[in-house]
């Protein structure tokens, strides 16, 4: 356990660290990318990227305001191959490919995994067991139209909800990773894709243990960017409340590595360029009961976690109603939720944090925004917000 006086320290180098570490990804990637092939030819100025389910409005969905929809989800077998468990999966998948009519550059995605999804450990262990899985997610790609495949793993190496791990998961999640990155380069080749235009590679990614467990410094190399989880860094597995999307520590010495910038910092720190790096945010909010009531419940100990709250739900019930008042964090650049009648308090983002998320992508030349999940906002108020900020 590290005493207070050394958390501290990260935190006040946080700041110079990532200017320097961002200074010189962003010369290297004016010098010249990792994979210049697959990056050349147009690109749009910031990806706007949507992880979309299929109990989002599909056909409402403003295609028009994204670059990219990643379809959640697709599995893996017990054999090692990417399925869809789903049903209507296909049908999904359908209705997204007609949002191309509004959209032409529109790219979808099929991501495959998501929270509790197991078989990666197996499918990614041995040569002939990643070549199943590699061709078996280039056939999804053929069957579907699709423009590319997402991965994510939660957990390589690490145990997640009861699903198989195994230390070797390190270094077979890069091969994996190759593997796929070779089946999707030789279908372009087959197809005659321009560059800018080819099949697409990308994962999930975390911070913190994460990196233990992976090799990001190499794995890299094979992804077009990489999607940075970064939210849920606080709920029902911490010991106090936090703004669970931050961009920043709340307050000296709290949980400084527990934000979007140390998330960031630490894929700068393997190596990879800014402009492959896609900043999280949370279409939702997550909250607590029984808090301690200083500070307006922010960073207090509490009695029980309650829900995970879509960012619809707040809107109606919770922002400014029924005794819950909107307070903003301008250190974290985050908003918050306390009801001291009932000691409740909710973390989630919006508009104004949204915005702030933005300045940082662009101050800092990263790739752009992605959100989880799109069902969580049907009117479109936070979507409209990453838009109008980064366009």
């Amino acid at each position: 356990m590290k005493t207070r006086s050394a958390q501290i320290e990260p935190y006040r180098s946080n700041r110079m660290r990532l200017y320097v570490l961002l200074t010189i990804g962003l010369w290297v990637g004016a010098c010249g990318s990792t994979n210049p092939e697959r990056l050349a030819g147009r690109q749009p100025a910031y990806r706007i990227i949507a992880y979309v389910g299929g109990r989002a409005d599909l056909y409402g969905i403003d295609a028009a305001k994204l670059t990219h929809i990643n379809y959640a989800f697709g599995q893996v077998s017990t054999d090692g191959r990417v399925v869809l468990e789903n049903e209507n999966a296909p049908a999904h998948l359908a209705q997204l490919q007609a949002l191309k009519a509004r959209n032409p550059d529109l790219k979808i995605l099929l991501s495959v995994g998501g929270w509790g999804a197991d078989n990666f450990s197996d499918a990614a262990l041995t040569d002939s067991s990643r070549d199943v899985f590699a061709r078996s997610a280039v056939e999804m790609v053929k069957r579907y139209g699709l423009d590319g495949i997402d991965l994510d793993w939660e957990y390589p190496g690490q145990p997640g909800p009861g699903i198989k791990y195994r230390p070797e998961d390190k270094e077979n999640f890069t091969l994996m990773l190759k593997a796929v990155r070779e089946g999707l380069d030789q279908l372009s080749d087959e197809r005659g894709r321009a560059p800018g235009d080819r099949y697409l590679l990308t994962i999930a990614s975390a911070g913190g243990t994460y990196f233990e467990h992976t090799e990001m410094d190499k794995l890299h190399t094979y992804l077009d960017w990489i999607n940075i989880m970064t939210y849920d860094m606080f709920g029902s597995w911490t010991e106090r409340t936090g703004h669970h999307t931050g961009l920043y520590p709340s307050s000296e010495g709290f949980a400084p590595l527990l934000t979007s910038e140390a998330y960031v910092q630490q894929h700068l720190e393997a190596g990879i360029p800014p402009e492959k790096l896609v900043l999280g945010a949370a279409f939702y909010g997550r909250g607590w009961t029984g808090v301690e009531p200083a500070n307006n419940g922010l960073n207090q100990p509490f009695e029980r976690y309650t829900a995970a709250y879509p960012y619809t739900v707040l809107v109606q019930q919770y922002i400014d109603k029924r005794g819950f008042r909107r307070h903003w964090d301008d250190r974290a650049s985050a908003p918050y939720l306390w009801n001291p009648d009932s000691t409740t308090f909710i973390t989630y983002e919006d508009p104004q944090s949204l915005r702030e998320k933005a300045r940082f992508v662009k101050t800092h030349g990263l790739g752009g925004i992605m959100y989880w999940e799109q069902s969580h906002d049907p009117r479109q108020e936070l979507l409209g917000a990453i838009y109008d900020a980064l366009r």
